[in-house]
């Protein structure tokens, strides 16, 4: 008898794995599409799209180590109230 490397279990893990990294790299390009045209704090990122805002601060680290995207000025969230940092990817925003 041969042994399969691909028992079931692994294949349907595989696939997942594969939707998961898929679902991710949408989140990102839906998070740097959005902020090109709006300038908007991690939660009010969240609530416009529907990405959980700990995903949001993950691929945040991710695009500024690439410098993709820049925090704008500090000010009042419209979602939290707080004071927070507001966020682009438009390059015409960037502080020199």
């Amino acid at each position: 008898m041969s042994s399969n490397t691909h028992t079931p279990e692994k294949f349907v893990f595989s696939q997942n794995k594969d939707r998961l990294k898929d679902l991710f790299k949408t989140q990102e390009k839906t998070i740097f599409h959005f902020l090109q045209h709006h300038t908007a704090t991690a939660s009010m990122v969240s609530k416009e799209t529907g990405i959980p805002q700990k995903n949001i601060c993950r691929y945040k680290r991710d695009l500024e180590q690439r410098n993709l995207l820049f925090e704008v000025e500090k000010k009042l969230c419209k979602v939290t109230g707080f004071r927070a940092y507001y966020l682009s990817t438009n390059p015409n925003l960037k502080k020199i």
